[in-house]
């Protein structure tokens, strides 16, 4: 299996990079191959920072040969996909957004429906919006046919709609144990649903 995890903070070595960082780790554990990626330096090297639909179907040429193209490559072969953003203004980062924006290509084909998504979400308060963070990333999600967990598991509990940490996340000892929790949910469903993806992709 693949999983990826993406950072939408500008910041990669910020709060949510910890969590991600911490995902991985338990990924890797598990013996499950992941990679994890920095979606600012990708934004970065495409030719437009935002998708203007410049062509339809979309072709991809404003980030043919840069790393969006390879990440995008990447997400065609994932068992599931964390993504992580910061709340900025009660919703994901600009990066994050930006990113799944130029997603149109992957839409079209259904390349990522059945895989298998979650939220990782941090704020500045307790409740400084993390949770509609959250719902943001599981409705980018949704629009591409892709599996929502939460962090719910069976040897632990029910959760909720995923990991809701406040800065500093290093310090968080709760949103470090919902990412654990939401971590093994992401393996155990990717590995439940591995069929449907084979038969997807022949």
């Amino acid at each position: 299996m693949l999983i990826i995890a993406l950072n939408g903070s500008p910041n990669k070595d910020g709060n949510t990079a910890f969590l991600l960082r911490e995902a991985v780790e338990i990924i890797k554990s598990g013996g499950v191959n992941v990679k994890l990626y920095q979606l600012s330096e990708a934004i970065d090297q495409a030719r437009h920072p935002f998708c203007t639909c410049c062509s339809t179907p979309c072709s991809g040429v404003c980030y043919k040969g840069t790393l969006l193209e390879q990440i995008y490559e990447d997400l065609r072969q994932a068992d599931g996909v964390i993504l992580g953003s910061p709340v900025y203004f009660g919703t994901v980062s600009g990066q994050m957004k930006a990113f799944w924006d130029k997603t149109r290509a992957l839409r079209k084909e259904k390349a990522l429906i059945n895989v298998v998504g979650a939220a990782i979400t941090t704020g500045g308060s307790r409740y400084g919006g993390q949770e509609s963070t959250a719902r943001a990333l599981h409705e980018i999600m949704l629009t591409h046919g892709m599996t929502v967990v939460g962090d719910g598991f069976y040897e632990d509990d029910a959760g909720h709609q995923g990991v809701c940490s406040q800065r500093p996340s290093n310090e968080d000892a709760e949103a470090i144990k919902r990412t654990q929790i939401l971590t093994k949910r992401v393996m155990e469903v990717a590995q439940a649903t591995a069929a449907l993806r084979k038969n997807r992709r022949g």
